[in-house]
């Protein structure tokens, strides 16, 4: 069985007091749950402070981004080296900003991965089609390819310790989403090209989650797919009550 994880991208939002404020609001209104990982991802200035904010509860701290050389000449960049010192226990590689505004290929997507489980850090995988890309029909062709690019030089056992995070581009920022159905095929396809690429039984330990326009009006629907396993969570994870109302979507 595999748990939810209900994971926030703050994007470029919140300082370093009101990452700490967000945390303070957040905790007393997921009391009580244990059945649902939560975590999200602050701007690169917070992470360092958020650790402080996090000391005693189960939050997990992501990083937004992460490059696969241990040093060298890559302005603004951080390493895994970097992220594991500071006390990270996630990052999103590929997320579909990155590749769009910064020039992320899949091939790069890969290698961010494979640094990041070098590091003991999980990777969350970013993958999804664009607009026109599903209107042409190629949404499930541009999806294996970018899975297959993503997990190419990982192993069946470190594959287990990797998260997918499906986002319809089309769906991001714009108030669109997809259907519960939409999701969840693309989901069990998703698991079909990992179980392909190395057991069904590796790829049944995978979790997968939808971004893309999640909101408290549409995670309990979605959640029902047999394939969906949590939700990356935008804009709605910028306020905590909001936040919270997701991570409880099963109350």
């Amino acid at each position: 069985m595999r748990k939810p994880f209900i994971c926030g991208n703050w994007k470029m939002n919140k300082t370093i007091a009101q990452t700490g404020q967000f945390v303070a609001d957040l905790l007393p209104l997921i009391a009580g749950v244990k059945d649902v990982d939560v975590g999200f991802a602050p701007p690169a200035s917070a992470l360092a402070p958020a650790v402080d904010f996090l000391i005693g509860t189960d939050l997990l701290l992501g990083a937004q981004n992460v490059h696969w050389k241990k040093s060298g000449a890559f302005t603004g960049e951080l390493s895994c080296e970097m992220l594991d010192e500071i006390g990270c226990d996630f990052v999103l590689v590929g997320h579909s900003e990155r590749r769009q505004y910064f020039g992320e290929t899949d091939e790069t997507v890969g290698l961010r991965a494979v640094a990041a489980l070098q590091a003991g850090i999980t990777p969350v995988i970013c993958i999804g089609e664009l607009l026109e890309e599903r209107d042409r029909g190629e949404e499930l062709a541009v999806v294996e390819r970018q899975l297959r690019a993503a997990y190419e030089n990982i192993s069946a056992q470190s594959a287990a310790n990797t998260v997918v995070a499906y986002e319809p581009v089309w769906a991001i920022g714009t108030g669109r989403t997809a259907t519960a159905d939409e999701a969840q095929r693309m989901h069990s396809h998703i698991r079909d090209v990992l179980a392909k690429r190395y057991r069904d039984i590796v790829s049944q330990q995978i979790r997968i989650l939808y971004g893309g326009s999640v909101k408290p009006e549409n995670v309990v629907e979605i959640m029902q797919g047999a394939d969906v396993d949590g939700a990356l969570v935008g804009g709605a994870s910028l306020s905590a009550e909001t936040f919270a109302s997701l991570v409880r979507f099963r109350v």
